[in-house]
Order: structure tokens, then C-alpha cells, then sequence
């Protein structure tokens, strides 16, 4: 079945970075687009970026320029490399796998915190 398990989340300090991972299985990762999204408290989850089989990337304006996503098709893995992190990036990053056979799917997140 499709699994979806992020990694790499942590605390940080403003100005800082960290690299999430995504491991994936279950499906053919290199023919699948793949995206990131966040849920910060007390907000609804928002679309952070995504990257297509290609590897081409689009973001959110909120984190253009600061957040770049990449695939190792070979490691069945996605990366989101976080640079500049800013406090309102603190959130639960969660790894997605859009419209397969009807349905989404999502990991279980990892907790990103950044401190000012």
C-alpha cells in the first residue's frame, strides 16, 4: 500500500535551515507528482510546494526563494531543503501524493520550530 514517511524536522533558530525527507512506497514515485504542505497551530493546512516527475518546482509566496524541493527517484525520496526559516514557518510539514486512483495521501508529518 502507499506510504508516505517524513523525516528530518526539528528546532531551529530564526535565520536557520533544515532538509525534510520524504520516503515513499507503494506506488511508482518517478511518474508522480509529489507535494509538501504545512499546518501550523490553530491554522488550516497550507499548500507549501510541489514538484512535478521532472523535478520541476513551484512554491507558495510565502516561501519562494527560501524553500527549495527535490526527488531522488532512485531513493523513492522527496526533500524539501529549508533555508532563511523564519518563526511563522513553524508548523507540522506534511509529505502529499495527490490523486492517486481517486484519493490523496499524506505521511504523518514532522514538526519544524523556529525560535526568534
Amino acid at each position: 500500500q502507499v506510504r508516505l514517511v517524513e523525516s528530518g524536522g526539528g528546532a531551529v533558530q530564526a535565520g536557520g535551515s533544515l532538509r525534510l525527507s520524504c520516503k515513499a512506497s507503494g506506488f511508482n514515485f518517478s511518474i508522480n507528482t509529489l507535494g509538501w504542505y504545512r499546518q501550523a497551530p490553530g491554522k488550516q493546512r497550507e499548500w507549501v510546494a510541489t514538484i512535478t516527475s521532472d523535478g520541476s518546482g513551484d512554491y507558495a509566496d510565502s516561501v519562494n526563494g527560501r524553500f527549495t524541493a527535490s526527488r531522488d527517484n532512485a531513493r523513492r525520496t522527496m526533500y524539501l531543503q529549508m533555508t532563511s526559516l523564519k518563526p511563522e514557518d513553524t508548523a507540522v510539514y506534511y509529505c502529499h501524493l495527490p490523486d492517486f486512483r481517486t484519493r490523496d495521501y499524506w505521511g504523518q508529518g514532522t514538526q519544524v520550530t523556529v525560535s526568534s
